[in-house]
Protein backbone atom coordinates (compact mmCIF):
# COMPACT_ATOMS: atom_id res chain seq x y z
CA UNK A 1 0.00 0.00 0.00
CA UNK A 2 1.51 3.32 -0.84
CA UNK A 3 0.93 6.10 1.66
CA UNK A 4 0.11 9.36 0.66
CA UNK A 5 2.37 11.72 2.07
CA UNK A 6 0.14 14.73 2.44
CA UNK A 7 -3.14 13.15 3.47
CA UNK A 8 -3.47 13.94 7.17
CA UNK A 9 -5.23 12.00 9.68
CA UNK A 10 -9.74 12.32 10.09
CA UNK A 11 -11.21 15.13 11.26
CA UNK A 12 -7.53 17.13 11.03
CA UNK A 13 -7.13 19.88 8.42
CA UNK A 14 -5.57 22.79 7.06
CA UNK A 15 -6.40 26.19 7.37
CA UNK A 16 -6.07 27.92 4.32
CA UNK A 17 -5.24 31.38 3.95
CA UNK A 18 -9.01 33.12 3.27
CA UNK A 19 -10.19 31.16 6.18
CA UNK A 20 -7.05 31.48 8.57
CA UNK A 21 -7.33 35.21 8.29
CA UNK A 22 -10.88 35.62 8.72
CA UNK A 23 -9.94 33.11 11.86
CA UNK A 24 -7.26 35.61 13.42
CA UNK A 25 -9.27 38.97 12.51
CA UNK A 26 -12.24 37.58 14.60
CA UNK A 27 -9.45 36.36 17.59
CA UNK A 28 -7.97 39.75 17.63
CA UNK A 29 -11.52 41.20 17.95
CA UNK A 30 -12.66 39.12 20.74
CA UNK A 31 -9.67 38.90 22.48
CA UNK A 32 -9.94 42.87 22.15
CA UNK A 33 -13.59 42.52 23.31
CA UNK A 34 -12.66 40.87 26.22
CA UNK A 35 -9.72 42.66 27.19
CA UNK A 36 -12.46 45.74 27.67
CA UNK A 37 -14.21 44.21 30.24
CA UNK A 38 -11.21 43.59 32.37
CA UNK A 39 -10.40 40.14 31.24
CA UNK A 40 -6.78 38.79 31.47
CA UNK A 41 -5.03 36.84 28.42
CA UNK A 42 -3.23 33.95 29.29
CA UNK A 43 -1.56 30.79 27.51
CA UNK A 44 -1.02 27.18 28.97
CA UNK A 45 0.57 24.80 27.35
CA UNK A 46 -0.27 22.20 24.79
CA UNK A 47 1.05 19.56 26.99
CA UNK A 48 0.83 18.59 30.73
CA UNK A 49 0.88 15.70 32.95
CA UNK A 50 -2.25 13.82 32.67
CA UNK A 51 -3.58 14.09 36.27
CA UNK A 52 -3.56 18.00 35.97
CA UNK A 53 -5.23 18.12 32.71
CA UNK A 54 -7.87 15.70 34.07
CA UNK A 55 -8.21 17.58 37.59
CA UNK A 56 -11.69 17.48 38.44
CA UNK A 57 -12.90 16.72 35.19
CA UNK A 58 -13.57 12.89 36.31
CA UNK A 59 -14.46 10.78 33.27
CA UNK A 60 -15.98 14.04 31.43
CA UNK A 61 -12.23 14.42 29.67
CA UNK A 62 -10.55 11.43 29.55
CA UNK A 63 -11.54 9.43 26.75
CA UNK A 64 -11.35 12.58 25.24
CA UNK A 65 -7.70 13.16 25.73
CA UNK A 66 -4.37 11.88 23.77
CA UNK A 67 -1.98 10.81 26.00
CA UNK A 68 1.37 9.75 25.32
CA UNK A 69 4.68 9.30 27.64
CA UNK A 70 7.22 11.55 28.57
CA UNK A 71 10.59 10.72 27.48
CA UNK A 72 12.33 13.39 30.27
CA UNK A 73 10.31 11.90 33.22
CA UNK A 74 8.97 9.11 31.79
CA UNK A 75 5.43 9.98 33.11
CA UNK A 76 2.13 9.98 31.29
CA UNK A 77 1.23 13.57 29.70
CA UNK A 78 -1.81 14.85 28.20
CA UNK A 79 -2.64 16.86 24.78
CA UNK A 80 -5.34 19.04 26.14
CA UNK A 81 -8.88 18.65 24.76
CA UNK A 82 -10.20 21.78 27.16
CA UNK A 83 -8.38 24.49 27.82
CA UNK A 84 -10.88 25.30 31.02
CA UNK A 85 -9.07 23.25 33.68
CA UNK A 86 -5.91 24.53 32.81
CA UNK A 87 -6.68 27.86 33.59
CA UNK A 88 -8.36 26.81 36.89
CA UNK A 89 -5.27 25.83 37.71
CA UNK A 90 -3.05 29.17 36.66
CA UNK A 91 -6.17 30.79 38.93
CA UNK A 92 -6.02 28.45 42.01
CA UNK A 93 -1.99 27.78 41.86
CA UNK A 94 -0.20 30.64 39.88
CA UNK A 95 -1.88 33.71 40.10
CA UNK A 96 -3.42 32.75 43.99
CA UNK A 97 -5.76 36.09 44.02
CA UNK A 98 -8.06 36.61 46.85
CA UNK A 99 -10.49 38.71 44.91
CA UNK A 100 -12.45 38.06 41.52
CA UNK A 101 -10.00 37.22 38.68
CA UNK A 102 -11.04 37.63 35.22
CA UNK A 103 -9.12 35.56 32.24
CA UNK A 104 -9.12 34.40 28.57
CA UNK A 105 -7.51 32.19 26.43
CA UNK A 106 -7.39 30.77 22.35
CA UNK A 107 -5.18 28.07 21.49
CA UNK A 108 -6.01 24.60 19.99
CA UNK A 109 -7.01 21.44 21.79
CA UNK A 110 -7.00 18.30 20.54
CA UNK A 111 -9.94 15.51 20.99
CA UNK A 112 -9.57 11.65 20.41
CA UNK A 113 -12.72 11.46 18.30
CA UNK A 114 -14.64 14.50 17.01
CA UNK A 115 -17.58 16.04 18.41
CA UNK A 116 -20.03 15.74 15.86
CA UNK A 117 -19.61 14.08 12.49
CA UNK A 118 -18.56 17.07 10.96
CA UNK A 119 -16.62 18.67 13.67
CA UNK A 120 -12.74 18.96 13.35
CA UNK A 121 -10.80 16.78 16.23
CA UNK A 122 -8.59 19.98 16.54
CA UNK A 123 -10.39 22.86 17.27
CA UNK A 124 -9.49 26.56 17.87
CA UNK A 125 -10.49 27.08 21.39
CA UNK A 126 -11.54 30.73 22.66
CA UNK A 127 -13.33 31.65 26.15
CA UNK A 128 -12.94 33.31 29.11
CA UNK A 129 -13.61 32.40 33.21
CA UNK A 130 -14.62 34.46 35.91
CA UNK A 131 -13.52 33.57 39.20
CA UNK A 132 -14.11 34.39 42.58
CA UNK A 133 -17.78 35.18 42.36
CA UNK A 134 -20.59 33.41 43.38
CA UNK A 135 -23.41 34.96 42.73
CA UNK A 136 -25.84 35.64 39.55
CA UNK A 137 -23.88 38.65 38.83
CA UNK A 138 -20.90 36.64 37.65
CA UNK A 139 -23.18 33.91 34.98
CA UNK A 140 -25.02 37.54 33.59
CA UNK A 141 -22.02 39.10 32.93
CA UNK A 142 -20.69 35.53 31.30
CA UNK A 143 -23.59 35.56 29.09
CA UNK A 144 -23.67 39.31 27.97
CA UNK A 145 -19.68 38.64 27.14
CA UNK A 146 -20.80 35.61 24.89
CA UNK A 147 -24.24 37.66 23.41
CA UNK A 148 -21.48 40.45 22.96
CA UNK A 149 -18.65 38.02 20.85
CA UNK A 150 -21.38 36.45 18.65
CA UNK A 151 -22.61 39.53 17.16
CA UNK A 152 -19.26 40.49 16.84
CA UNK A 153 -18.83 37.18 14.94
CA UNK A 154 -22.00 38.18 12.43
CA UNK A 155 -23.71 35.13 13.95
CA UNK A 156 -26.46 35.77 16.38
CA UNK A 157 -28.07 33.25 19.20
CA UNK A 158 -31.42 32.37 18.21
CA UNK A 159 -31.47 31.10 21.57
CA UNK A 160 -29.73 30.61 24.77
CA UNK A 161 -30.76 27.24 26.65
CA UNK A 162 -30.07 27.67 30.55
CA UNK A 163 -30.14 24.38 32.43
CA UNK A 164 -28.99 23.40 35.83
CA UNK A 165 -26.44 20.14 36.61
CA UNK A 166 -28.29 20.44 40.64
CA UNK A 167 -31.57 18.84 39.14
CA UNK A 168 -30.04 15.73 38.14
CA UNK A 169 -27.66 15.55 40.88
CA UNK A 170 -30.89 15.81 43.25
CA UNK A 171 -32.83 13.19 41.50
CA UNK A 172 -30.20 10.81 40.95
CA UNK A 173 -28.89 11.45 44.66
CA UNK A 174 -31.98 11.41 46.62
CA UNK A 175 -32.94 7.84 44.64
CA UNK A 176 -29.30 6.48 45.54
CA UNK A 177 -28.24 5.41 42.37
CA UNK A 178 -24.55 4.38 41.53
CA UNK A 179 -21.91 6.06 39.63
CA UNK A 180 -22.07 3.73 36.52
CA UNK A 181 -26.18 4.19 36.62
CA UNK A 182 -25.93 7.72 37.19
CA UNK A 183 -23.49 8.22 34.33
CA UNK A 184 -26.13 6.39 31.94
CA UNK A 185 -29.15 7.94 33.10
CA UNK A 186 -27.07 11.78 32.61
CA UNK A 187 -26.38 10.80 28.94
CA UNK A 188 -29.87 9.21 28.24
CA UNK A 189 -31.34 12.94 29.37
CA UNK A 190 -28.83 15.13 27.88
CA UNK A 191 -29.50 12.87 24.47
CA UNK A 192 -33.35 13.12 25.06
CA UNK A 193 -33.66 9.40 24.55
CA UNK A 194 -36.46 8.57 25.80
CA UNK A 195 -36.59 5.05 24.97
CA UNK A 196 -33.20 4.50 26.47
CA UNK A 197 -34.13 6.54 29.58
CA UNK A 198 -37.29 4.24 30.11
CA UNK A 199 -35.17 1.27 29.84
CA UNK A 200 -32.90 2.50 32.46
CA UNK A 201 -35.26 3.43 34.87
CA UNK A 202 -37.68 0.25 34.69
CA UNK A 203 -34.67 -1.40 34.69
CA UNK A 204 -33.34 -0.22 37.92
CA UNK A 205 -36.58 0.13 39.82
CA UNK A 206 -36.28 3.56 40.55
CA UNK A 207 -38.85 4.46 43.24
CA UNK A 208 -40.94 7.24 42.82
CA UNK A 209 -41.02 10.60 42.63
CA UNK A 210 -37.43 10.35 41.35
CA UNK A 211 -38.64 7.77 38.16
CA UNK A 212 -41.24 10.18 37.00
CA UNK A 213 -38.82 13.30 37.75
CA UNK A 214 -35.97 11.25 35.76
CA UNK A 215 -38.80 10.94 32.72
CA UNK A 216 -40.06 14.37 33.00
CA UNK A 217 -36.44 15.98 32.60
CA UNK A 218 -36.01 15.94 28.45
CA UNK A 219 -39.99 17.49 28.40
CA UNK A 220 -38.44 20.43 31.25
CA UNK A 221 -37.72 23.13 28.50
CA UNK A 222 -39.33 26.07 26.84
CA UNK A 223 -40.00 29.50 28.41
CA UNK A 224 -40.16 30.98 32.05
CA UNK A 225 -44.13 29.16 32.25
CA UNK A 226 -42.40 25.81 31.23
CA UNK A 227 -39.79 26.39 33.77
CA UNK A 228 -42.71 27.01 36.67
CA UNK A 229 -44.24 24.08 35.35
CA UNK A 230 -41.49 22.04 35.75
CA UNK A 231 -41.48 23.56 39.03
CA UNK A 232 -44.73 21.71 40.09
CA UNK A 233 -43.70 18.21 38.08
CA UNK A 234 -40.68 17.97 39.94
CA UNK A 235 -40.60 17.05 43.64
CA UNK A 236 -39.70 19.67 46.09
CA UNK A 237 -36.62 19.01 47.08
CA UNK A 238 -34.20 22.29 48.61
CA UNK A 239 -31.53 21.78 46.19
CA UNK A 240 -34.67 21.52 42.71
CA UNK A 241 -36.17 24.44 44.59
CA UNK A 242 -32.99 26.49 45.07
CA UNK A 243 -31.74 25.52 41.33
CA UNK A 244 -34.90 26.67 39.33
CA UNK A 245 -35.08 29.67 41.85
CA UNK A 246 -31.12 30.48 40.53
CA UNK A 247 -32.46 29.80 36.86
CA UNK A 248 -35.22 31.79 37.30
CA UNK A 249 -33.33 34.83 38.87
CA UNK A 250 -30.98 34.55 36.29
CA UNK A 251 -32.89 34.73 33.47
CA UNK A 252 -34.47 37.73 34.72
CA UNK A 253 -30.83 40.01 34.74
CA UNK A 254 -30.68 38.81 31.11
CA UNK A 255 -34.31 39.40 30.18
CA UNK A 256 -32.92 41.02 27.07
CA UNK A 257 -31.24 37.96 25.46
CA UNK A 258 -33.18 35.34 23.71
CA UNK A 259 -33.09 33.02 26.88
CA UNK A 260 -35.20 29.63 27.23
CA UNK A 261 -34.81 26.90 29.56
CA UNK A 262 -33.75 23.13 29.18
CA UNK A 263 -33.12 20.55 32.26
CA UNK A 264 -32.14 18.37 29.85
CA UNK A 265 -29.38 20.25 28.42
CA UNK A 266 -26.53 18.95 30.71
CA UNK A 267 -23.25 17.91 30.24
CA UNK A 268 -20.18 17.65 32.67
CA UNK A 269 -21.30 15.69 35.46
CA UNK A 270 -18.66 15.46 37.51
CA UNK A 271 -17.37 18.65 35.98
CA UNK A 272 -20.34 21.22 36.22
CA UNK A 273 -21.23 22.23 39.57
CA UNK A 274 -24.58 24.55 38.83
CA UNK A 275 -25.75 26.55 35.98
CA UNK A 276 -24.85 25.65 32.75
CA UNK A 277 -25.92 27.13 28.99
CA UNK A 278 -25.36 26.22 25.24
CA UNK A 279 -26.13 29.11 22.88
CA UNK A 280 -27.98 27.98 19.33
CA UNK A 281 -27.82 29.77 16.13
CA UNK A 282 -30.06 29.33 13.23
CA UNK A 283 -29.81 26.76 10.85
CA UNK A 284 -27.26 24.99 12.66
CA UNK A 285 -28.18 21.91 14.87
CA UNK A 286 -25.31 21.51 17.47
CA UNK A 287 -24.59 24.53 20.02
CA UNK A 288 -21.79 27.06 19.02
CA UNK A 289 -21.15 27.99 22.60
CA UNK A 290 -21.11 25.87 25.52
CA UNK A 291 -20.17 27.00 29.08
CA UNK A 292 -21.62 27.21 33.04
CA UNK A 293 -20.34 26.94 36.58
CA UNK A 294 -17.15 24.40 37.58
CA UNK A 295 -17.09 25.88 41.39
CA UNK A 296 -15.09 22.61 42.57
CA UNK A 297 -12.78 22.02 39.54
CA UNK A 298 -9.77 24.25 41.37
CA UNK A 299 -10.33 22.15 44.67
CA UNK A 300 -7.65 19.69 43.36
CA UNK A 301 -5.10 22.54 42.87
CA UNK A 302 -5.59 23.33 46.47
CA UNK A 303 -8.51 26.24 45.79
CA UNK A 304 -12.07 25.62 45.37
CA UNK A 305 -13.08 28.86 43.45
CA UNK A 306 -16.64 30.21 42.34
CA UNK A 307 -16.03 29.96 38.74
CA UNK A 308 -18.25 30.39 35.49
CA UNK A 309 -17.29 30.62 32.04
CA UNK A 310 -17.85 29.82 28.18
CA UNK A 311 -15.67 28.66 25.33
CA UNK A 312 -16.01 27.97 22.26
CA UNK A 313 -14.78 27.01 18.49
CA UNK A 314 -13.71 29.66 16.41
CA UNK A 315 -12.79 27.99 13.58
CA UNK A 316 -16.07 26.69 13.53
CA UNK A 317 -17.48 30.33 14.15
CA UNK A 318 -16.24 31.60 11.54
CA UNK A 319 -17.66 28.79 8.94
CA UNK A 320 -20.73 30.04 10.42
CA UNK A 321 -20.28 33.47 9.69
CA UNK A 322 -21.28 35.72 7.04
CA UNK A 323 -18.40 35.51 4.29
CA UNK A 324 -16.77 38.62 2.82
CA UNK A 325 -15.23 38.78 0.07
CA UNK A 326 -11.08 38.69 0.50
CA UNK A 327 -9.41 42.08 0.10
CA UNK A 328 -7.44 42.42 -3.22
CA UNK A 329 -3.85 43.11 -3.44
CA UNK A 330 -2.45 45.71 -5.18
CA UNK A 331 0.99 45.10 -7.20
CA UNK A 332 3.97 46.97 -7.35
CA UNK A 333 7.22 47.10 -9.47
CA UNK A 334 10.12 45.73 -7.78
CA UNK A 335 12.02 49.03 -7.49
CA UNK A 336 13.48 49.47 -4.26
CA UNK A 337 15.25 52.08 -5.10
CA UNK A 338 12.58 54.49 -6.53
CA UNK A 339 11.80 56.76 -3.68
CA UNK A 340 8.47 58.17 -5.51
CA UNK A 341 7.36 54.38 -5.70
CA UNK A 342 8.39 53.40 -1.99
CA UNK A 343 6.54 56.76 -0.93
CA UNK A 344 3.65 55.39 -2.30
CA UNK A 345 3.62 51.82 -0.97
CA UNK A 346 3.78 53.24 2.00
CA UNK A 347 1.05 55.74 1.67
CA UNK A 348 -1.39 52.54 0.32
CA UNK A 349 -0.16 50.67 3.64
CA UNK A 350 -0.77 53.00 5.99
CA UNK A 351 -4.23 53.44 4.13
CA UNK A 352 -4.78 49.79 4.60
CA UNK A 353 -4.26 48.09 1.19
CA UNK A 354 -2.37 45.23 0.59
CA UNK A 355 0.57 46.20 -1.29
CA UNK A 356 3.09 43.32 -2.54
CA UNK A 357 6.31 43.70 -4.81
CA UNK A 358 6.12 42.47 -7.98
CA UNK A 359 9.32 39.86 -8.11
CA UNK A 360 10.72 39.56 -11.82
CA UNK A 361 9.74 36.20 -14.39
CA UNK A 362 5.53 35.82 -12.62
CA UNK A 363 3.82 38.30 -15.22
CA UNK A 364 1.04 35.84 -15.51
CA UNK A 365 0.45 34.78 -11.78
CA UNK A 366 -0.07 37.75 -9.90
CA UNK A 367 -4.08 37.73 -10.10
CA UNK A 368 -3.74 33.93 -9.19
CA UNK A 369 -1.83 35.39 -6.06
CA UNK A 370 -4.54 37.40 -4.97
CA UNK A 371 -3.34 40.80 -7.02
CA UNK A 372 -6.48 43.28 -8.87
CA UNK A 373 -4.88 46.63 -8.93
CA UNK A 374 -1.00 47.36 -9.91
CA UNK A 375 0.74 50.81 -9.23
CA UNK A 376 1.39 52.53 -12.32
CA UNK A 377 3.73 55.46 -13.28
CA UNK A 378 1.69 58.12 -15.31
CA UNK A 379 1.06 61.80 -15.87
CA UNK A 380 4.51 62.34 -13.78
CA UNK A 381 3.10 60.20 -10.46
CA UNK A 382 2.67 56.88 -9.00
CA UNK A 383 -1.23 55.94 -9.59
CA UNK A 384 -3.27 52.69 -8.99
CA UNK A 385 -4.89 51.04 -12.07
CA UNK A 386 -6.82 47.90 -12.57
CA UNK A 387 -4.87 44.63 -12.89
CA UNK A 388 -6.14 43.18 -16.65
Amino acid sequence: MIMRRWLLPEAIEDVLPAEAWQVETLRRGLLDLFRCHGYEYVIPPLLEYVESLLTGSGRDLDLRTFKLVDQVSGRTLGVRADITPQVARIDAHLLNRRGVTRLCYCGSVLHTLPAALTASRQPLQIGLELYGHAGTEADAEILRLLAEALQLSGVLAMRIDLGHVGVFRALVGGAGLDDDLKQELFGAVQAKDLPTLRELVNGAHISEPFRSALLALPECYGDSAALEAAALRLPALPEITSAIAELMALARSVKDLPVSFDLADLRGLHYHSGVVFAAYAANHPAAIALGGRYDKVGLSFGRARAATGFSLDLRELVRLAPQTAPQGMILAPCAPEDTLLQQAVAACRAAGEIVADALPGHDADWAEAGCDRRLVYRDGCWQIESLK
